[in-house]
């Protein structure tokens, strides 16, 4: 399944999927639900989905399919959060996830620069092709 991150410019990383245009909320947030349920089933160790804060477990990874839900909002593509050093929104490689990136490494201050090296990495995710029909899972 191809998936595409961005940071929040706060403390997490979003995961986009592109899919097939068609489902309604209800059914991407229901899809989202069973794979984070999928997902911490697989590695509870290091990862949860639990809704309530006091019911997490510490040291675990959110996998927050309720930013799913009806309502929800999230930060844009490469735009500034209320940080002290001005983080911005922005999407970054499973490579750069790998070797632990940081939030405060995406600044004003040097994601224009970056975004020249890089170019658009959420590109692909306008493309017609290649997105996930989630028909086949609910």
């Amino acid at each position: 399944m191809p998936s595409y991150a961005k940071t929040t410019g706060s403390k997490g990383i979003h995961v986009y999927v592109p899919i097939v245009r068609g489902p309604v909320q209800k059914d991407v947030w229901t899809f989202a639900k069973a794979l984070a349920q999928e997902l911490t089933g697989r590695h509870p160790k290091l990862m949860t989905s639990a809704d309530k804060v006091t019911s997490r477990p510490k040291g675990r990874v959110l996998v927050d399919y309720n930013q799913n839900a009806w309502g929800r909002t999230l930060a844009s593509v490469d735009s500034v959060r209320p940080h002290p050093r001005a983080c911005v929104s922005t999407p970054i490689t499973w490579k750069e996830v790998d070797q632990g990136v940081q939030i405060e490494d995406f600044r004003l201050d040097n994601v224009r620069v970056r975004f020249k090296k890089t170019g658009h990495l959420f590109k692909p995710l306008l493309k017609k092709t290649g997105r996930v029909d989630l028909r086949r899972f609910l």
